[in-house]
């Protein structure tokens, strides 16, 4: 009874004080997240004289919570749709932008004497910009709309994604002091391989379950089930070693395709508001003022490098992909701070035990500074423009200019050519029902050992066992099997016909065409074959009764051919119907 209401006591002094600060802060019209943050300071064990707070440990798997609705969010604000729309810019705008950053920031840790760990560590804190600190900052300047800010949440989309991989690269690191290359190729291979399946599945059963959900109309229902798919979702992902940050984005990205995306953002709002809040509060719990003065100067230089680096990589990266100077000045100096992710980072490497103590209150203090700053830099973003336009040297002025109508040209004309965007999507679609093939066959890999615990009862041979599994996966993998190879063969016949000209093949076109189209799917699919025995080997059955089983797959594939094309239309279908459906308002 009294260890509850010492947990209320708790839980009181950090909402009140937490209510308290962000009222100030909000009068003050500063981000109410350093409210948050501060309200951890005066409470923290740092801040004497009074104790406030009897169990930290409480608050901070509170703060967990906080960061698995704060992901969620995300998540929900994460569209597949949006992504498809933002184009190559957001791409090679984040992609410059974390690189720059994660040598930066190595390079300063280095310059500083901090440990390899701790260089490493800071360059990925100074990678991720804050969508949360963005979005608030364009809504209240009432820039939420404009064209640059469209472009400023596709980079944020992107650097998401490859935040996720950061996270699980540098868990990598952390675990085995270092990471080849071999290890890096296999480690994205198996995050890409997840996260794939996961989105397609995920999207061909959550949206249609909440659906169903939702035709009650009651909030209450589609809280609970909401919170239900999110935190079981969650479970999963940590069973399968990977962040419980990764999970809360995966399903609520899953969850943004959903017709009823606007409500489901409404009923979690409050959520969001609360345990975001307590996250934040911890973030100060942790903060040591001592640090923060014994560490001033690293804190300077880096908040300098981030606002510095992030203006010119992202601003940079922006107009080489085809925006305007204006447009690229803008987003450069809106993505210029470092927030949320960066301290999921920071936290990361002092629970793995593999950074100092000092990295967790310099990212915050940084953080804070650059969060201070974000909505003058949006503000100078167009007198900045302007008095650089005027100090270049006009030769330099009209070569820019140029530059930008000429990829304006490139991309107001026709468009992506159409053998190329054809291609894109057969490859596109390959990859995905291979990554689903893969995946059958590992999952049944990994449930070996239980499966043959129950076959045992009736089959006591174990290379018998093993067969009866792997077929059992090529029998459910089959309608994907077949759509690698219908559109295989679909991309064999469109490069036969561009490679093999009459002009140079002469009466030996149409032979050499239909050589390269019956050719290339039946060595693509040995290469298949070849991937799914190497990824299967703990179940591939001797070669007698491997045999065997391709045999018996081909006479049944003969039969259930038409059948396995129908069930992956019918796929198809599905995911593009729960695309182009709109959310409710």
């Amino acid at each position: 009874m009294h260890e509850g209401i010492g947990f209320i006591q708790d839980l009181a002094v950090v909402m009140a004080l937490a209510g308290v600060v962000t009222v100030l802060f909000h009068r003050l019209k500063q981000p109410v997240v350093l409210g948050y943050i501060a309200a951890g300071v005066i409470i923290g064990p740092y801040t004497p004289p009074f104790q406030l707070i009897r169990d930290e440990q409480t608050i901070k798997t509170l703060g967990e919570l906080g960061v698995v609705f704060l992901m969620f969010s995300l998540g929900l604000e994460f569209s597949l749709r949006k992504l498809f729309k933002v184009g190559a810019t957001a791409i090679v705008a984040a992609l410059s932008e974390i690189v720059l950053m994660l040598w930066l920031g190595y390079e300063i840790g280095s310059a500083f004497g901090w440990s390899p760990m701790d260089s490493l560590f800071l360059g990925a804190i100074l990678a991720i910009s804050s969508t949360t600190i963005i979005v608030k900052a364009l809504s209240e300047l009432g820039l939420k709309r404009e064209s640059f800010a469209q472009l400023v949440f596709g980079i944020l989309i992107v650097e998401d994604i490859l935040a996720i991989a950061m996270l699980v690269l540098l868990s990598g690191i952390a675990q085995t002091g270092q990471l080849s290359a071999g290890v890096a190729v296999v480690t994205l291979g198996k995050l890409l391989l997840f996260m794939t399946v996961s989105l397609v599945v995920g999207i061909l059963v959550v949206p249609r379950a909440l659906n169903y959900v939702a035709r009650a109309r009651s909030d209450e229902m589609l809280l609970v089930a909401v919170l239900g798919f999110c935190f079981g979702f969650c479970l999963l992902v940590v069973k399968l070693d990977y962040s419980i940050a990764l999970g809360a984005f995966l399903i609520g990205a899953i969850m943004a395709e959903s017709r009823h995306l606007h409500r489901i953002e409404h009923l979690i709002a409050p959520l969001r508001d609360a345990f975001s809040a307590i996250f934040f509060v911890t973030i100060g719990l942790m903060l040591n003022p001592a640090v923060l003065v014994d560490y001033a100067w690293p804190i300077a230089v880096i908040t300098v490098a981030v606002i510095v680096g992030k203006i010119v990589s992202c601003g940079l990266g922006s107009f080489l992909a085809g925006r305007d100077g204006r447009t690229a000045m803008r987003v450069g100096m809106t993505v210029s701070q470092i927030g949320e992710f960066s301290f999921i980072i920071a936290s990361l490497g002092l629970t793995l035990k593999v950074t100092s103590a000092f990295l967790y209150p310099i990212a915050v203090a940084v953080s804070a500074l650059t969060t201070l700053f974000t909505p003058y830099l949006i503000r100078a973003a167009d007198p900045l423009t302007r008095r650089l336009a005027d100090a270049m040297p006009r030769t330099l002025v009209n070569v820019f200019g140029m530059y930008s109508q000429w990829l304006s040209s490139l991309s107001t004309g026709s468009g992506e050519p159409t053998l190329f965007s054809m291609t894109r999507r057969i490859v596109v679609q390959i990859a995905v029902n291979l990554a689903l093939v893969v995946a059958i066959f590992l999952i049944v890999s990994y449930g070996a050992p239980y499966i043959s615990t129950v076959l045992t009862r009736w089959v006591s041979a174990e290379p018998m066992q093993r067969a009866m599994l792997w077929g059992a996966a090529l029998l459910v993998s089959m309608p994907f099997l077949v759509a690698v190879y219908r559109k295989t063969k679909s991309l064999a016949l469109l490069l036969a016909e561009v490679s093999v000209q009459p002009a140079t093949a002469g009466r030996f076109t149409s032979a050499l065409r239909y050589a390269i189209s019956d050719l290339v799917p039946v060595a693509c699919m040995v290469g298949v074959f070849l991937l799914v025995a190497a990824l299967s080997g703990g179940i591939l059955p001797p070669t007698g009764l491997l045999a065997a089983v391709l045999v018996c797959a081909a006479l049944l594939l003969a039969l259930v051919w038409r059948w396995c094309v129908k069930i992956h239309a019918a796929m198809q279908i599905a995911l593009r119907e729960t695309f182009d459906e709109q959310p409710d308002p």
